[in-house]
């Protein structure tokens, strides 16, 4: 998020009408929803969790306990049961 100043940005006509409203205050003007990506698309982390679950989920299937694979992987027994018998 780059900070320049309104003036920079918006027509002499909106940047009058907002001053009705919100007169010498900090605004943050949020994305459009189409443009939102889910966390991690950009980091690569959602790959790196998506690839550490599926090791999981073979784990699971090739006969490793649900006790074994969280300590494995420093994850609870919950978090391991909700990887494992998720759909996806």
């Amino acid at each position: 998020m780059s900070k320049q100043t309104i003036t920079e940005k918006l027509p002499e006509e909106l940047l009058v009408e907002l001053q009705k409203y919100v007169p010498g205050e900090i605004i943050y003007v949020p994305k459009p929803k189409k443009d939102y990506q889910k966390w991690g698309v950009n980091s690569g982390g959602r790959k790196k969790i998506d690839y550490r679950n599926t090791l999981i989920k073979n784990g699971f299937n090739n006969g490793r306990s649900i006790d074994q694979l969280a300590d494995e992987y420093f994850l609870s027994t919950e978090t391991i049961k909700k990887i494992v018998y998720s759909k996806k």
